[in-house]
């Protein structure tokens, strides 16, 4: 078998399906890999060793007397607050999956929320120790960049799917608002997963939607627009140059037209709040969401899609973000309800990746996943996570 951390799910499960390869021994080289990341990841805050050897004794079983799952033997991480009972994870499990752990979500004593909390200590981005891995679903991105696992679940409320991808360097969709169930009465948090590669991230909502595959996007030329910054967000030049790059290498290659579009909107910060229940002006919540609603409605009647940077920052330090809203770019999507995805985009100078964020008309998931799957092949990224040394790189970009 080829070395277990740079296996995807897809190829992981075909492995297991011909039989040319056990879910017990995927079980036990992911388990391995747990073992050696985590005196230094914490990226788990619960073990599963026991369940999991015996899920994938189970799998072997059923592989054997013919049956098909689509995900046989794909050792996954389940983020902490989504549980085994969740419905992403009881999706997953029918088609094959087997959980290792439960991965690391912040605690309540801080108002950010991109880093994860585990009794070790706080998780640490795979590529510098000294940085977050983003949040809420801190522990699902560290463990599938660390090569752990090739899928971890996921949810986005206002960008935790897609900052934690971002900051670590993998894939992360949020789907549109309504497709699957949802976290919280208001709506806004979607279950999703943190993959390294677009074929994982496409199987992986196909299974959550009950398709047999996700249809890629036929090959015409997208029409796309670039905004750096919404029309509200201070964003790192290094970040914005980074991503808009990303976007060129697309329109280099003829799978975009980059055209001048107006992509700016109301800040939603507010609007936010009231809708999750924690403010009072909903009545003014409720005229930001029209009128960016209505923003984004006549921009994709011209464009197909709209390319942003991920995040308006780098990954900050673990004593927190200072004065940086890391879900500045991210939380309109989940008032507006549009598919968004992170797709990895290069480097910073200071060693930590870079997303590229794509949003798409309401249901065209698979306009992203073919964005993704182009970019993956013109710029390829690195499957796991190169650890720098911090002392190293420069430290003047992270904010305080």
């Amino acid at each position: 078998m080829q070395a277990y951390s740079e296996l995807d799910a897809v190829a992981i499960a075909a492995l297991v399906a011909r039989r040319d390869v056990s879910a017990v021994e995927v079980a036990q080289a992911a388990l391995m890999q747990k073992q050696a990341a985590e005196p230094r990841l914490r990226a788990f805050r619960k073990d599963f060793t026991e369940q999991a050897l015996a899920d994938a004794k189970e799998i072997d079983r059923v592989v054997a007397q013919g049956e098909r799952l689509r995900l046989a033997g794909v050792p996954i991480g389940v983020k902490a607050w989504d549980g085994l009972d969740d419905f992403q994870t009881v999706r997953l499990r029918q088609e094959g999956c087997v959980v290792i752990g439960l991965t690391s979500v912040p605690r309540s004593i801080t108002e950010w929320q991109t880093w994860g909390f585990t009794e070790h200590g706080p998780t640490v981005n795979p590529w510098r120790s000294d940085r977050t891995p983003g949040g809420s679903s801190a522990g699902s991105a560290a463990a599938v960049m660390a090569g752990v696992v090739p899928l971890a679940t996921a949810s986005d409320g206002a960008g935790s799917t897609r900052i934690p991808a971002a900051w670590c360097g993998a894939i992360g969709l949020k789907p549109t608002n309504g497709r699957l169930p949802t976290r919280d009465s208001a709506g806004l948090n979607v279950p999703g997963a943190i993959v390294r590669s677009a074929r994982d991230a496409a199987l992986h909502v196909s299974v959550l939607l009950g398709e047999e595959a996700i249809g890629v996007a036929h090959s015409k030329v997208l029409a796309a627009t670039w905004s750096a910054n919404l029309g509200y967000v201070d964003v790192d030049s290094e970040q914005a140059d980074i991503a808009r790059a990303a976007a060129g290498h697309l329109a280099d290659a003829g799978h975009v037209r980059l055209h001048r579009a107006r992509a700016d909107l109301l800040d939603p910060e507010l609007a936010w709040i009231a809708i999750r229940g924690a403010g009072d002006d909903l009545a003014d919540a409720e005229t930001v969401r029209q009128v960016n609603n209505a923003r984004l409605r006549e921009l994709f009647n011209d464009v197909d899609v709209l390319f942003t940077p991920t995040t308006p920052g780098p990954p900050h330090g673990h004593q927190g973000p200072g004065s940086t809203m890391s879900v500045s770019l991210t939380w309109a999507f989940n008032i507006s309800g549009h598919p968004a995805i992170s797709i990895p985009a290069g480097h910073a100078a200071d060693g930590t990746p870079v997303g590229l964020q794509a949003v798409a008309r309401h249901g065209e998931e698979d306009v992203l996943l073919r964005l993704a799957a182009d970019l993956e092949r013109l710029n390829p990224w690195p499957k796991r996570a190169r650890p720098t040394n911090p002392e190293s790189q420069p430290s003047s970009r992270p904010r305080p």
